[in-house]
């Protein structure tokens, strides 16, 4: 059976291809749409894809997430005419192996596949170490697993380390995972929170004082660099590092050495940097917010964590985890939740990612009390109703398509009967979505909605609507 599929929109390039990698050895199979090219990617077993242009049914850089994303997991190589830059660029940074311009020079093409083939037959035999200890990173989406293969590389070297992600993504776990994994498990991890260090202390904390240093520096004090010495330096938020220091902190990170506050001697500390950030460093550093050379010094492994908006089939295993771990905290009962509660997890966008999930169900199981069972009634206000804003929207939209098919000018009305008819459609579903999140708990209905009890039950009672 194939392991190449050929997506052309030109049909004799598409065979001519298929029939000169076959000559070399390499069976392939090649299809003219994307929309059949999904449909054999689901049923194949497709290590590669070769994805050229002119498709009727779509753009190959929008489908190649979700072609990367089939079970098989295969590696694309874009081939195409068009030579933009800013294509290329983007082509490569959604997670394509290379791009080559149409036509492609055969013998690089086949250079490029066979790598590829080395590659996969070496990640297959190695994959991530099974004795991975996770630290408490928690999920097994395939984006989540590609992050912990990165943490397996990075753990053994020694080589700098960046992490990406926005805020609550878990960058310290990450960071840790890859201390404990590492050589110097056994020695310190230093933690350094740059946007909480004042620019007056900053050195202080960074390198420590000798006595004398200043009128209150009685005693001797070790900075955090030093404490790390032989472990794990780990600056988190380093786009929020002061600029005053990151000249001071790059002579460091070069050296290794330093001068403690009121010293004259330098001090070595052998230690390993990890960095991470949720801003865009290469833009700070276009502002000049953030020093170039200090940029790349920090740049050697890189790890994109993903929000958690995009790893949400994760979201069940980090529920179950998270709810264990409150009750067990709270010395409660553990509890169980509803298949209504698990659909509202999943439908929210999670803006502060796992650490807004974590305090989400902390206050989910602190409002349920003795019940249970968490209800989609126990999450958060603001969560419910945006839950419901949104359902309200999906449902009016859908209407709205629906009517603008089958009106026509014999049957248009006019704006009052509109108007009223549109007022009432959208109260009843707004009415039923309410009554389906709170589980039809009055008290809560009446808060979202922003209605006395009486105003309630009588809109209840016009529409009839009931209570779950």
């Amino acid at each position: 059976m194939a392991d190449i599929l050929i997506i052309d929109g030109d049909i004799s390039f598409a065979t001519q291809l298929e029939a000169d990698l076959l000559r070399h050895g390499l069976p392939a199979a090649s299809c003219n749409c994307l929309a059949r090219a999904m449909g054999m990617l689901h049923m194949g077993n497709y290590k590669i894809v070769l994805i050229g242009d002119g498709l009727p049914d779509g753009d190959c850089l929008d489908f190649l997430a979700t072609i990367r994303e089939i079970p098989s997991f295969p590696e694309v190589i874009i081939i195409s005419r068009n030579r933009d830059p800013d294509v290329v660029e983007k082509a490569i940074e959604n997670g394509a192996w290379n791009y080559m311009i149409k036509p492609p020079n055969m013998q690089r093409l086949l250079v490029h596949i066979h790598r590829i083939i080395e590659y996969q037959t070496e990640k297959s035999t190695t994959g991530v170490p099974i004795s991975l200890r996770r630290e408490g990173i928690i999920g097994n989406s395939r984006l989540l697993l590609a992050c912990l293969d990165t943490v397996a590389q990075a753990a053994a070297t020694d080589s700098n380390v960046l992490l990406f992600g926005e805020t609550g993504t878990g960058k310290e776990l990450f960071a840790r995972a890859i201390h404990k994994n590492s050589a110097r498990e056994k020695k310190p991890f230093v933690v350094v929170d740059c946007a909480a260090l004042p620019d007056t202390l900053a050195e202080n904390l960074l390198f420590g004082h000798e006595r004398g240093a200043y009128t209150s520096a009685d005693h001797h004090s070790i900075g955090l660099i030093k404490q790390a010495d032989g472990g794990t330096l780990f600056l988190d938020e380093i786009g929020e590092l002061p600029i005053s220091m990151q000249k001071v902190f790059l002579r460091v990170l070069e050296g290794r050495s330093f001068r403690p506050v009121g010293g004259v001697k330098e001090v070595t500390s052998n230690f390993r940097l990890l960095a991470a950030t949720n801003r865009n460093l290469e833009e700070m550093v276009q502002r000049e917010e953030f020093r170039r050379d200090l940029f790349y010094r920090l740049l050697g492994i890189q790890i994109q964590l993903p929000p958690l908006r995009a790893i949400a089939e994760d979201i069940n295993e980090l529920a179950c985890n998270f709810i264990r771990r409150h009750c067990q905290r709270m010395k409660i009962e553990g509890k169980g939740f509803s298949s209504d509660f698990l659909d509202a997890l999943m439908q929210y966008d999670w803006p502060g990612n796992i650490r807004e999930l974590m305090n989400t169900i902390e206050q989910a199981i602190a409002q349920a009390g003795k019940e249970a069972i968490l209800y989609p009634r126990h999450l958060p206000k603001t969560i419910r109703a945006q839950l419901a804003r949104r359902a309200l929207g999906n449902a009016t939209d859908t209407q709205s398509e629906q009517e603008t098919e089958i009106l026509d000018a014999d049957t248009f009305p006019d704006l009052k009967s509109h108007r009223k008819q549109q007022i009432l459609e959208l109260e009843t579903q707004y009415l039923k979505n309410l009554m389906r999140i709170t589980l039809g708990d009055m008290e809560q209905s009446c808060r979202i909605a922003g209605l006395s009890r009486a105003r309630l039950y009588a809109l209840l009672k016009r529409y009839a609507i009931t209570k779950p």
